[in-house]
């Protein structure tokens, strides 16, 4: 009994020392880094999705987290907050300005300071993160104010990273730019890698300071890429701080709406100029909107209707067309303070949707003036008989001019007596395109 006990013992020892030296000669499961990619502007929907990115790659153990980014500038608070998450992070990131082209500018230089590594393409650049004024000069007060803020900003990150704070410093105050070979050279990022491939055999091996200043080496040589894209939410954020969709928005919605107010029961213009002010309305929750900016697009328009109404010869399309442009110039707020402006940034929609929208707008009103004068002239050229006798309201006072509705065309009118606004009239000569009229 003793011997069988023996040899049982003995066959666990050596099953145990078998399954030791199997999981020995186990390779270690391979590092992951995570890539995501920013292409544009930055915004609450690309500020989202990087931070929930550094969330996804902490919880789940990634070796870093790579952004590669390509941005002209964004949101004031948007990048604040992309900033303080990347500074704190307890996984390490890695900013690639990629690819070749690509720049890092306004808020960009923020955001690839920031990164454990910063790293650059061939043929890229970065900087130019100056406050400027937009749609008018800053008064020097308010510009110093602005440059000392963001000043002070991007200094604390170059300091925080251990890059070059002067140049940082240059990046505001003079607008400074450099390409990728100068930027290693200025000690601004860290090295030019040629791909993805070439960064992280270079990044293996470097050590980086996480948040609570923990120190982490990188063992990235020969690491998994998992590349993740925006989820549904974020792109729809993301888009609906695209200023080109959120002008159209407006604009489909206010016109889809007075189609509908004009003409009752069409129900889709409607519904489609609903849709679209409420998406507006949802767009400027994301966007700093200038108020001023949105009453003079609201007066262009309304000018643009009254040219249907009252008979100007263009001076109210001219006009309307006037207003909406200096409206849309101005739509958007691009105060310092919401803002990173500068030269490659400006919040505003493209002069490719701003130009064609109102050019089409301010043609369709000729148009349909255009017609109503014709019809009126054609009326007047059949002779009395086609609209003498004919019975109307006053769109207006007539003391002793003023407009008629006759035929539901409006026209210009005079009378001997005075007629109050609303009264019916009954039309008694024609001269010209001026009706003289009395009341009934």
């Amino acid at each position: 009994m003793r011997r069988v006990r023996w040899t049982f013992c003995l066959a666990l020892l050596l099953a145990g020392a078998v399954w030791l030296a199997a999981a020995a000669e186990e390779p270690a499961a391979p590092a992951v880094v995570q890539v995501i990619t920013i292409d544009g502007a930055i915004n609450p929907g690309s500020a989202d999705f990087i931070i929930s990115s550094i969330s996804n790659a902490a919880r789940e153990n990634a070796a870093a987290l790579l952004i590669e980014l390509d941005t002209p500038g964004g949101l004031v608070d948007s990048t604040q907050d992309i900033v303080k998450e990347m500074l704190d992070s307890p996984v390490p990131i890695i900013v690639y300005v990629t690819p070749p082209g690509a720049h890092a500018g306004s808020a960009g230089v923020m955001i690839t300071l920031a990164g454990h590594l910063a790293v650059m393409a061939p043929s890229t650049r970065i900087g130019a993160a100056s406050p400027v004024a937009m749609g008018g000069e800053m008064d020097e007060t308010m510009k110093a104010k602005a440059t000392n803020d963001v000043v002070g900003f991007v200094e604390a990150i170059a300091k925080r990273r251990g890059r070059n704070v002067e140049w940082a410093k240059r990046a505001v105050t003079e607008a400074a730019v450099v390409t990728d070979d100068q930027a290693v050279k200025d000690g601004i990022v860290d090295f030019v890698a040629k791909n993805l491939d070439d960064l992280l055999t270079q990044a293996d091996g470097r050590e980086v300071t996480l948040g609570q200043d923990v120190k982490r080496e990188l063992h990235l040589q020969g690491a998994a890429v998992d590349r993740r894209a925006m989820g549904l939410k974020h792109k729809i954020i993301f888009h609906l701080a695209d200023p080109n969709l959120v002008y159209l928005f407006m604009i489909i919605g206010m016109l889809g709406l007075y189609a509908e107010f004009s003409n009752p029961g069409m129900v889709v213009p409607g519904i489609v100029g609903g849709i679209c002010l409420i998406l507006f309305a949802v767009s400027t929750q994301i966007l700093p909107i200038n108020a001023v900016g949105l009453l003079l697009i609201a007066a262009g328009i309304v000018m643009l209707v009254l040219e249907f109404k009252f008979t100007s010869y263009g001076a109210l399309t001219a006009g309307g067309v006037v207003l909406m442009v200096l409206g849309s110039l101005f739509m958007f707020d691009n105060a310092p303070d919401k803002v990173f402006p500068a030269p490659t940034f400006r919040l505003q929609a493209s002069w490719g949707v701003i130009l064609p929208s109102v050019v089409a707008i301010g043609a369709f009103s000729l148009f349909v003036a255009y017609k109503i004068i014709r019809a009126q002239v054609r009326k007047g050229l059949t002779g009395q008989e086609g609209i003498v006798g004919e019975t109307g309201e006053a769109a207006t006072a007539i003391e002793p001019r003023g407009k008629v509705l006759v035929q539901g065309t409006y026209w210009d009118a005079d009378a001997d007596a005075p007629i109050e606004q609303g009264a019916r009239i009954q039309v008694v000569a024609v001269r010209g395109l001026r009706l003289k009229v009395k009341k009934l």
